[in-house]
């Protein structure tokens, strides 16, 4: 039998919310998903989604993760630097409000890249306190923003974001491709030969516009586009790895694009292997010891 609900966990992402109730033990009691992301709220209104949330799971401490902590959210939380550790989110935790604290996201500031992610972070870390992944390892979350995170020791060192999600959604909306990618995208013949074409490509945009004119001269069905163009992005975002072959992918979260990343990272020559259970809980939850 699940425990009481000891706290609430969220992760608060910029189009969708999950929040959770959790026991002492990190057992989750109970869930709500919906779409009340930092997009559908404006900065007064935390205070009363706050209450809501309590009314539903009870009058405990919330923790929360993601684009809550952003500067489009509620409060932004400042960036940690990398390496991170769970130990570093948890004390450079903000207090929004009495009894809720936001996360932290992790950011690049140095070198010749910099980059940051809100949410990814937590995961990451919550797989490897499960031991559900090692401390030293490479990870992917396949999303919009595709995250490849490395890790040494428990700490996250290095990550990259891939805007092939976005990428997609507006090339399918705009431009010389619209109408043409409205299709479903599936594995099958027309995505692996598109993401052969991808991960051989030297020119993106050469590749893209492929789509367009292998449609007008009739050696691309209209029907396989959208699988084709997926392709194409999924398999340059995968052949800018050179470390596929040197130890396993690690996927976070599921779903049919997951399992898209999985084929093109096996297909370049890498091993793909999903990690299983709530890594994002996972991962609030050992910030939460950490606080208390």
């Amino acid at each position: 039998m699940i425990g009481r609900t000891a706290y609430i966990a969220v992760d608060w992402g910029t189009t969708n919310r999950r929040a959770y109730a959790m026991t002492a033990d990190g057992a989750v009691a109970d869930i709500l998903q919906d779409d009340r992301g930092v997009l559908a709220l404006a900065p007064r209104d935390y205070p009363d989604a706050i209450a809501a949330l309590r009314e539903r799971f009870g009058a405990q401490p919330v923790v929360a993760v993601g684009m809550v902590g952003s500067s489009r959210g509620w409060r932004e939380a400042p960036y940690v630097n990398a390496p991170a550790t769970l130990e570093d989110l948890a004390a450079a935790s903000l207090e929004a409000a009495p009894g809720v604290r936001i996360v932290p996201g992790v950011a690049i500031r140095h070198g010749t890249r910099p980059d940051v992610m809100r949410g990814e972070e937590t995961q990451v870390l919550g797989a490897i306190s499960t031991g559900a992944a090692p401390p030293t390892a490479l990870f992917c979350q396949p999303g919009t923003h595709n995250k490849w995170i490395a890790t040494v020791d428990g700490a996250i060192t290095d990550f990259a974001t891939v805007m092939t999600g976005e990428m997609f959604a507006l090339f399918r909306a705009k431009g010389v491709l619209a109408g043409m990618l409205d299709s479903a995208v599936a594995d099958g013949a027309p995505f692996r030969e598109g993401l052969r074409r991808g991960l051989q490509s030297r020119n993106l945009a050469a590749s893209l516009f492929e789509v367009r004119a292998g449609v007008l001269v009739g050696t691309l069905a209209p029907a396989d586009a959208a699988a084709y163009a997926s392709g194409i992005l999924i398999g340059a975002d995968v052949g800018t790895r050179e470390d596929l072959g040197h130890r396993p992918v690690h996927l976070l979260g599921g779903g049919s694009l997951t399992a898209l990343y999985a084929i093109a990272i096996t297909e370049a020559g890498g091993r793909a292997v999903t990690v299983p259970g709530n890594s994002t809980a996972a991962g609030i939850h050992a910030i939460r010891r950490l606080q208390t």
